[in-house]
């Protein structure tokens, strides 16, 4: 894969909703040119799951996180982070809903602020 994504000489290497954890080798070929966008405020509910994370321990915001990826999951330096704040009458699918709004906006205003435009190729 990072042969691939090589060939096209990319200013980033945006993660949304990639779930998965890259090789250390993986990261080191892309020196600070990974963005995950992660969908908590970190450093709270770091790994797979935050939203149930966050309805188990009764938060009361949840938020979006971008940041540059390295060796550590989730603990790379955080580039922007935006937060909404939600109450007891909400379920962890409640959380996840009201999270996915936020999670597009941090990466549009991410893709906006690293590359001064809006132009980013997502697949």
């Amino acid at each position: 894969m990072a042969d691939a994504i090589d060939a096209y000489q990319p200013d980033y290497v945006v993660l949304a909703k990639y779930m998965r954890v890259l090789t250390p080798e993986f990261v080191a070929r892309f020196p600070n040119k990974i963005i995950n966008i992660h969908h908590s405020f970190l450093p709270a509910f770091i790994g797979a799951r935050p939203y149930h994370q966050a309805y188990e321990r009764g938060v009361k915001i949840i938020g979006a996180t971008a940041h540059y990826v390295n060796d550590n999951l989730d603990e790379g330096p955080i580039i922007m982070q935006d937060v909404i704040h939600v109450d007891h009458t909400y379920t962890a699918e409640d959380m996840m809903r009201a999270g996915r709004d936020v999670e597009k906006k941090r990466l549009k205003s991410c893709a906006i602020q690293s590359t001064g435009t809006a132009r980013l190729c997502l697949r």
